[in-house]
């Protein structure tokens, strides 16, 4: 679900081949991604919340004139990755992080139950068990995580939100490195949870690719709080690392921005605004009025 869709969008970032787009195009008639209104009271806006979603069908119509007035108002942007066009660079910081000489067969890293569904997931993705031989558990998941994508990186609602504040600030609340590196400095029980995670969700995201799209374009909240609480963010130490603490880190820079009247909007994954541990709890938690406008 969520993770998979930022796993996917990761994925065809830093690695070579390219995806097929032969998913149905969304209209767009229904769109209504979440977008929150950040006020004092019943002032004027002082942020923006936007969820994006990092990997999209070409031509899928997602825009709306409530989300155009809050980028034209907003004084500033912040995002998860500023420079998502540089993809040699991310590319090249992934190549570094992602590969240790001397790591055990990628079959050590997941039960016995799971080896067989495992190898044939390797081999859909185009390699082979052995030239995963020094591949990190977390790289290895990332890999794997984007079979089945209907998306492309490229039409990522991130990216077309970056583009609008060309000439503006953009700031980014981690960039590749850093966001790499989360998955990177997991503890080797974590990765292969990881890694096991992608596996035991392939068959049913495979079923219905785009799942978590229609829930996206709908912005059903319901469901994205949903999928934040199951699969692999179920898992208490998984959640922490990928969502819950980077919520922490992420609001510890916005609220400056916002005392200082900037006027930011927020641009990251849906997931990581709903929710009791999500951006928006977190500004209510503080005294700001926090309005849905779609």
């Amino acid at each position: 679900m969520i993770w998979r869709a930022a796993f996917a969008a990761l994925a065809a970032l830093v690695l070579a081949g390219c995806q097929q787009d032969n998913a149905p195009i969304d209209d767009g008639s229904q769109a209504s991604p979440l977008l929150y209104r950040v006020s004092v009271g019943s002032g004027e806006p002082q942020a923006w919340l936007f969820g994006t979603i990092h990997s999209l069908p070409s031509r899928t119509q997602w825009r709306t004139p409530e989300l155009e007035t809050a980028i034209a108002d907003a004084g500033m942007l912040m995002v998860e990755i500023a420079a998502l066009e540089n993809e040699p660079g991310i590319r090249a910081i992934y190549s570094r992080l992602a590969t240790t000489p001397g790591q055990p067969d990628v079959g050590l890293k997941v039960p016995a139950s799971h080896r067989p569904r495992l190898f044939s997931m390797i081999h859909e993705s185009g390699f082979t068990p052995g030239e995963m031989s020094g591949t990190e558990t977390w790289a290895v998941a990332l890999l794997l995580a984007q079979l089945g994508d209907t998306g492309e990186s490229a039409n990522g609602a991130d990216r077309a939100i970056i583009r609008e504040f060309l000439g503006r600030e953009i700031a980014e609340f981690e960039g590749a490195e850093k966001q790499l590196g989360i998955f990177d400095s997991l503890p080797e029980s974590e990765q292969r949870d990881l890694l096991t995670g992608v596996i035991d969700d392939f068959d049913r995201h495979r079923k219905d690719p785009g799942e978590l799209r229609r829930a996206w374009l709908a912005g059903d909240e319901a469901a994205l709080v949903k999928a934040t609480e199951s699969g692999i963010l179920a898992d208490p130490e998984l959640r922490a690392a990928l969502l819950t603490d980077r919520n922490r880190d992420w609001i510890g820079q916005l609220l400056p921005e916002i005392e200082r009247g900037r006027k930011p909007m927020v641009a990251v994954g849906a997931a990581h605004l709903v929710g009791p541990d999500g951006l928006a709890a977190m500004l209510r938690q503080r005294g700001y009025k926090v309005t849905r406008v779609q």
